[in-house]
């Protein structure tokens, strides 16, 4: 088969503009993640439900910037080579286990915010942690499958020359579609239950029109960054993509649609990490000798949720 076909060929200026937008994304992703991930583990004096999440969240984004130039290097492979399979297999870990982190954060949110009463059973550190491992072990479950179905079809890596007819594609669209779902849901309901919530003064309704607003961000960027690619992925595996004109459009959409998609790293750190007042608080206690007052966990989930 031509390699032509499944290789999305662009012209020098254009891959000059990809190269700086990733060097960029890994320059800011690394240094916004880095400060999120210290301050979790070394400034905030307790753990909350939030911050084991975010701290996961943050630790899977590191990784995906880790592996993300040995990523673009292995592109150039066609063949399934180690360093092919395993920068990709952990850029695919990653990403998936951001989108089922911010999933997870979200039912988190639903729950404390919905039903009340019932999360106080329900939310807890060791149970947040609890689902954290769950969600790794289930998303290198995946990989696993996914590794095992590509290898099945003729290749694990992006560039292999029958990956983009596999049925591991499925596995990614299972991994996404679910989780967008529940999400969307999600948010929808918290804000519902923000805007019907009585404000029994201006500090307590701004706090709630901020909570509103961090759940529409939330959910703009998760869309933003992930439905465009697994659109494109959904267009694949619906339409075959047979001929070779077709087959360079969709290498092509793929490489945009996934430089996206890595956005979503930095993008994560602004919206769950630095539009949080617990985390403003707590990068603030480094350069105050007086501490603000810890406030109750009950009034950061209104803030953070």
């Amino acid at each position: 088969m031509n390699t032509t076909c499944v290789t999305a060929i662009w012209p020098s200026s254009v891959n000059n503009v990809f190269l700086a937008y990733s060097v960029t994304l890994l320059v800011l992703g690394l240094l916004l993640n880095g400060l999120a991930l210290w301050v979790f583990c070394c400034r905030m004096q307790q753990w909350t439900e939030t911050r084991v999440y975010m701290t996961n969240l943050a630790v899977a984004d590191l990784c995906l910037l880790c592996c993300l130039p040995f990523m673009l290097h292995s592109l150039s492979d066609t063949t399934d080579t180690p360093l092919c399979q395993l920068s990709q297999g952990i850029y695919l870990l990653n990403r998936y286990m951001s989108i089922s982190l911010v999933t997870a954060i979200a039912v988190d949110r639903y729950m404390a915010v919905r039903h009340p009463l019932r999360a106080r059973g329900l939310r807890s550190p060791r149970q947040a942690a609890a689902v954290c491992a769950a969600l790794w072990v289930m998303v290198v479950s995946s990989l696993v499958v996914r590794w095992h179905l590509g290898l099945q079809d003729g290749g694990l890596c992006f560039r292999s020359s029958s990956r983009q007819h596999s049925s591991s594609i499925v596995v990614s669209l299972l991994g996404f579609y679910p989780p967008l779902a529940v999400l969307v849901f999600c948010s929808l309901q918290v804000v519902t239950a923000l805007a019907q919530r009585p404000a029994t003064d201006v500090g307590q309704a701004e706090a709630t029109r901020k909570a509103a607003q961090m759940v529409w961000a939330n959910l703009v960027v998760f869309v933003v960054c992930f439905l465009p690619l697994h659109v494109v992925l959904t267009v694949n595996f619906a339409m075959g993509l047979s001929s070779c004109a077709t087959r360079i459009t969709f290498g092509q959409a793929l490489s945009v649609t996934s430089r996206l998609s890595d956005a979503n790293c930095c993008l994560d750190a602004i919206c769950y990490y630095y539009m949080a007042k617990e985390f403003q608080d707590a990068s603030a206690l480094g350069m105050s000798s007086r501490p603000k007052a810890h406030k109750s966990q009950d009034s950061q989930s209104l803030t953070l949720s």
